[in-house]
């Protein structure tokens, strides 16, 4: 072979998944290929002879786009361009060279005859980064083996529902309940539910009262009932549990009549799950101690989950529920030492706490939001009140915020009034470096008290945020700090410090720059959503955000997610505390070509972000 066609055949043979074909296919790519050479603004051609074409950039770089502003992605030197070889090409796809480019170009029918003994390149070939993504996704959800993801409320229904009238007494319902040995009832009136009785509110609103067992039931049943779906998972019913620290749910048939009551106990006989029970023991602790002691379930519970099969969506908010629940034992035992608060306020989690993205390897990040009521020498109590609580949890593995985001900094203890004017100001006059630190505060969510002062202030933001372009820019090129670790060749860039040598950062350099994304579409669209599967969702089909792009970016972050979640996972059935760092020896080869795929998604849709507010400018 000539020097020069050695030099592009070694070129290509560096290039997945062209480094897994024999020598002999090597060759004959190289012998089919064609040079061509694009300026930067032109079209590159789809097709050469009526052959569609597939394309192998060796310089410079190129946008693919579906109509005439929406970028679907970007590649760069050593990236295959293999969208004109799909069976489904848009009628209104095309590509454009961005920088002056020098591509290898082979007839798609040619190359898929080359290489039509490995089923994985030919995969490669016909389809785009975002539908290999898409489809590893499909089959990561359909390999999860949890009972409680495809076992449905509905499935586990089957004993006959048994009820009571409003006029029965506690009496008699005590007995109804221990002749049918169930721990609840449903109350019905017309055939209507309007009430739950269960074991428990017998025990502490009868018993412990004192009250006269043959008072009408109605005094106290459960009166705002919390239930289900039939073709909701036993994973839902679980969250709805763990959430709302309840043992009996009720369920619905989808066309609205109730069929039945699921407990914890059902769900137990499925799963050995203890999300439920830690909250319970959590609610009932008397002392610091007792919650470290609970806290130290987390890392047990993360891995249960994970072997369930359970995703972020599923974990983070069994983990924020419990994390929320250690929080307002810790509220309620400071309030017992310290006597009620001089006046109503907030305690707000910030960041992970807030989307409910928390897995058991977190910090914290909160603050208090005091009623503008607030009198001179009240801090001293919030004072109190926020060291407790963020002591607390750092005794309960929620480790103190490295940049001192908690409500112990004076700053983040403020009057809803001065909270008001920290979000104006960065809005009105966007400051780099004062985003940056204030981006989490973006994410807010009540745990404890009064909800009405932080939706008003959100409100206001809402309101604000999507006629600020600067600040939008500003939010943007902040977000752009983290990228994703791909570099020559679109190898991985790996972290280099010593602790963590020869790893990925799968949470700073994969999904945060998700969280960030989906944090500036929900602020440009106004939108109210907090997590970022939810703003994500909520932002598809909108100006900022593209239905395609939407999608696409919810299968990187989930696919990142789980991996991230695996490999803490197997640190804590190690003995190990986890992380976030990976080493890559740890993926397939298979799994290494999705989070290459995963990390090209993410790349495109920065790019998209970059253009549409011009943050080289500012």
């Amino acid at each position: 072979m000539e020097i020069e066609l050695q030099e592009i055949r070694d070129f290509i043979a560096a290039i997945p998944p062209f480094d897994r074909l024999p020598e002999d296919v090597l060759d004959g790519i190289t012998q089919a290929l064609r040079i061509q050479y694009v300026r930067r603004g032109a079209n590159v051609p789809g097709e050469r002879g009526n052959k569609s074409m597939l394309h192998i950039l060796r310089q410079g770089a190129i946008a693919m786009y579906s109509g005439k502003d929406n970028l679907i992605g970007m590649l760069g030197e050593g990236d295959i361009c293999t969208s004109f070889c799909a069976a489904d090409v848009m009628p209104d796809f095309y590509v454009r060279a961005t920088e002056d480019t020098l591509l290898y170009s082979v007839p798609c029918d040619q190359l898929s005859g080359l290489v039509d003994n490995d089923e994985s390149v030919l995969h490669f070939i016909r389809h785009s980064a975002a539908q290999r993504l898409k489809q590893a996704v499909a089959r990561m959800q359909e390999q999860s083996s949890s009972n409680l993801l495809h076992t449905y409320a509905g499935d586990i229904c089957r004993t006959p529902l048994i009820t009571a009238r409003p006029d029965n007494s506690i009496r008699e319902c005590a007995r109804l309940m221990s002749d049918k040995g169930v721990s609840s009832l449903v109350i019905l009136e017309d055939a209507e539910p309007v009430g739950l009785v269960t074991d428990r509110d017998i025990r502490k609103r009868c018993v412990a009262q004192g009250l006269n067992v043959d008072t009408a039931v109605t005094e106290i049943m459960t009166r705002d009932i919390i239930s289900l779906r039939a073709s909701d998972s036993l994973f839902d019913a679980l969250l709805v549990m763990t959430r709302n620290q309840v043992h009996h749910l009720p369920v619905f048939s989808d066309e609205g009549d109730i069929i039945g009551v699921i407990t914890t106990t059902d769900i137990m006989r499925q799963e050995g799950v203890s999300a439920v029970h830690l909250t319970s023991t959590i609610r009932k602790a008397e002392s610091l101690d007792e919650l470290v002691e609970a806290s130290r379930m987390l890392p047990r519970i993360q891995l249960q989950l994970v072997n369930m099969g359970a995703d972020l969506h599923h974990l983070g908010y069994a983990i924020t529920a419990i994390s929320g629940a250690i929080t307002r034992r810790l509220i309620e035992m400071a309030e017992e030492k310290l006597g009620p608060p001089p006046v109503p306020y907030a305690w707000i989690a910030a960041g992970s706490q807030a989307r409910r993205e928390q897995t058991s390897h977190s910090d914290q990040d909160n603050g208090i939001i005091i009623s503008d009521k607030m009198q001179p020498g009240d801090d001293a109590w919030f004072e109190s009140l926020a060291h407790f609580v963020n002591d607390g949890l750092n005794a309960c593995g929620f480790v103190y915020c490295p940049g001192d985001v908690m409500a112990s900094n004076p700053k983040w203890r403020q009057p809803a009034s001065v909270w008001q004017e920290y979000f104006d100001q960065w809005i009105e006059e966007p400051e780099p470096m004062a985003l940056m630190l204030s981006s989490i505060f973006f994410d807010l969510r009540v745990i404890h008290g009064k909800e009405k002062l932080l939706k008003k202030i959100r409100k206001k933001v809402l309101h604000k945020a999507p006629n600020n372009q600067l600040f939008l820019a500003h939010m943007t090129r902040n977000a752009l700090g983290h990228r994703p670790p791909l570099g020559f060749f679109r190898d991985f860039v790996l972290v280099h410090d010593g602790q963590h040598d020869e790893t990925l950062d799968l949470k700073h350099s994969g999904l945060v720059p998700i969280i960030d994304m989906a944090r500036i579409y929900a602020l440009a669209e106004g939108l109210s959503a907090v997590s970022t599967e939810d703003r994500l969702r909520a932002a598809a089909g909108t100006p900022s955000l593209s239905q395609g792009g939407s999608a696409n970016l919810l299968d990187a972050f989930e696919f990142i997610s789980n991996l991230r979640l695996e490999h803490q996972a197997a640190q804590i059935e190690a003995g190990d505390s986890p992380d976030n760092f990976m080493s890559p020896k740890q993926l397939s080869k298979l799994e290494r070509e999705h989070l290459k795929d995963a990390f090209k998604v993410v790349q495109t849709m920065q790019a998209t972000l970059e253009m549409r507010y011009q943050t080289g400018r500012i």
